[in-house]
């Protein structure tokens, strides 16, 4: 698995996908559909329509990695969803790694974020 720096752009699209489409697809899903560059260095995070898989594009330079989780037992169920007024949302580094387990990110106690002031 890849490293998920803390200060990474995380995007997730709210819809679900068809995953029979590659890395090309999915990158052109994150391009025409969400109006985002996917060789920017964002993590494109999608689902299937069952629920039960997730997707992760990234484009880390040189290349595209485009990994794919599958529940043994259940879906995703805390899939973020949105105000209505966009197909995509932000979410934070660790709201991810608490997301590709099957949680839910929205339910976690996690500490305040602080950054040290010079």
């Amino acid at each position: 698995m890849i490293q998920i720096p803390p200060n990474a752009n995380v995007v997730v699209m709210h819809e679900p996908i068809n995953f029979r489409t590659g890395i090309d697809g999915t990158a052109a899903i994150a391009r025409l559909v969400l109006d985002k560059e996917p060789m920017g260095g964002a993590f494109f995070v999608f689902k299937n329509r069952r629920g039960h898989m997730l997707r992760v594009l990234y484009y880390d330079g040189s290349g595209y990695w485009l990994c794919t989780k599958r529940l043994s037992k259940g879906c995703f169920s805390a899939w973020p969803k949105g105000d209505g007024t966009s197909r995509c949302s932000a979410l934070l580094a660790r709201e991810l790694q608490v997301l590709i387990w099957g949680g839910d990110p929205a339910r976690c106690a996690f500490p305040d974020l602080w950054r040290r002031v010079a």
